[in-house]
């Protein structure tokens, strides 16, 4: 991958994340409307069993609530993801699901983890520190947006509150921050000039062959140069025609 990544529009940065955000709402409403027992697909851990709630997870939601205070943040942050990141958006958030799910497996005692927090925790903790690693002004600024929306959520990492996956936020947030270092080399750089490369040659640059010692702008006439091929190939229709004629004579 080139290290220089360039921030351009396509409808890709929306409809990935609305067809995210799309899929967790179907699986919603066939949950609440057809089967209710899908909500046990959870992670559990330590448990064999449980293994499969790493891939179902971030998919299944308690309520209306669960899935309404993760859908906002979700569909912000990986919007963001796939405007400032679009080349490695699917890999963080792909493999940041399995990662995060499968520190939530291990690290927990009981319980039956749903939800995409982990996954959120991921987006904010990538986000922030692949900002910290950066020296593009665009996405030092994302990090700061970032730690200024959902900075509070940090202690929820914390057993604070019952019945929340405080070990799946956790997971979500070390998941982050492990593949802001794994893809700390794939930084966006500005696009630099001409004049700004290492091996810039003045002498060389045909604009500044417009300028004199003085700073002057001088106008060259443009230069007519005829092709020596064109022009051998008439001097020889010329000759034949001459020895042509002269035959005729």
């Amino acid at each position: 991958m080139s290290k220089t990544q360039h921030f351009k529009y396509s409808n890709s940065i929306i409809v990935y994340p609305l067809l995210m955000l799309f899929t967790i709402w179907l699986v919603f409403w066939y949950q609440v409307r057809i089967d209710s027992g899908i909500k046990a697909f959870g992670i559990r851990p330590q448990k064999i069993e449980g293994l499969i709630g790493i891939v179902t997870s971030p998919f299944l939601h308690g309520d209306v609530n669960h899935i309404y205070n993760n859908s906002i943040p979700l569909f912000v942050l990986s919007l963001s993801m796939f405007y400032f990141y679009n080349r490695i958006a699917w890999k963080v958030i792909g493999f940041g699901i399995l990662l995060s799910g499968f520190l939530t497996w291990l690290i927990a005692n009981n319980g039956n983890h749903i939800g995409a927090s982990g996954l959120v925790y991921v987006l904010v903790s990538f986000m922030f520190f692949k900002g910290i690693f950066a020296k593009h002004y665009r996405l030092i600024a994302l990090s700061l947006l970032v730690i200024f929306l959902y900075g509070s959520t940090i202690w929820y990492i914390f057993p604070i509150k019952s019945g929340m996956s405080w070990e799946g936020h956790l997971s979500g947030l070390i998941t982050g921050f492990v593949f802001a270092l794994i893809f700390r080399k794939q930084i966006a750089k500005p696009e630099r000039y001409k004049w700004e490369q290492p091996n810039y040659n003045e002498d060389n640059d045909p604009f500044m062959k417009h300028f004199d010692e003085d700073g002057n702008f001088i106008e060259f006439e443009p230069e007519i140069e005829t092709e020596p091929e064109i022009e051998s190939e008439k001097i020889q229709t010329l000759k034949i025609n001459y020895i042509y004629k002269k035959k005729e004579n």
